[in-house]
């Protein structure tokens, strides 16, 4: 607390005012994307497969990212996720514009900062679920213990089960804490009950879901279900490579009251 002309003024940390602004401002806007483009070139042809798209996202959020097949959501999550780069415009991480990395820095990021949950798994078959997550934890700074997180998402007795052992649904989960695991920056999800059944994609979704808020994670799921926008803080939908709607969820549902 710092005192001028008898007036108390709050300071921040690194001794300024404004250090807290701007901190509460990282927060608001922990990811943004401003004018990305994505366009790839076959022979003459140019594909825009996104568009000039901007949004931003607030730390902490449940995001749902929305919109019909083509559409360039799957760009968009592998854009933020650093497997693919922008053309043009602004992709801001937690203040980093990750879009002027170099190929080093991108993996560095995508090591370190970025969880991924694929739509089918990919995890491999000659490892057991423990084995699994632990591989991906040898080249993280600060992981979190395998066993642990397996035990959070409920695969506590199946730790030296092989993939092959394991429903279609415990695969998703050890998938979903090899990316916990990591103790990442971002979670992003790429369709990742596409290949469930209703009832096994809706615990998975809980799941997500409580990790956001128990973990306080950032977590981005693309899908082309929109009945599962209600579950989201905010709802993104893309079309033809553009934000087409963007709103926000006061009271954000629980996966529980959702049907499809």
């Amino acid at each position: 607390m710092a005192v001028f002309c008898g007036q108390q003024t709050d300071t921040a940390a690194d001794g300024t005012a404004a250090g807290k602004t701007e901190r509460n401002r990282s927060m608001e806007n922990f990811v943004q994307l401003k004018n990305v483009s994505k366009v790839y070139k076959m022979g003459e042809v140019e594909i825009r497969a996104v568009d000039g798209i901007e949004f931003s996202i607030s730390k902490g959020e449940f995001v749902v990212i929305v919109g019909p097949s083509g559409a360039g959501k799957t760009t968009v999550l592998n854009i933020l996720g650093g497997m693919d780069t922008a053309t043009k415009g602004q992709v801001l991480v937690d203040g980093e514009d990750i879009a002027k990395y170099s190929p080093r820095r991108l993996t560095g990021y995508r090591r370190d900062d970025i969880g991924f949950v694929f739509q089918f798994y990919n995890l491999i078959p000659n490892l057991t679920a423990l084995e699994n997550v632990e591989l991906a934890l040898q080249i993280c700074k600060h992981p979190l213990k395998a066993q642990d997180v397996l035990e959070e998402v409920g695969l506590g007795n199946r730790l030296k089960n092989f993939p092959a052992q394991l429903s279609g649904g415990e695969q998703q989960r050890v998938s979903i804490a090899r990316a916990l695991a990591k103790n990442p920056k971002l979670l992003l999800c790429d369709e990742p009950t596409g290949a469930l059944d209703y009832q096994t994609g809706k615990a998975i979704l809980k799941l997500l879901q409580d990790m956001c808020r128990e973990k306080g994670m950032t977590v981005i799921v693309i899908t082309h279900n929109s009945a599962i926008a209600p579950m989201a803080d905010r709802v993104i939908q893309i079309k033809n490579g553009k934000v087409a709607q963007m709103r926000m969820n006061e009271a954000p549902m629980s996966v529980a009251d959702i049907e499809w």
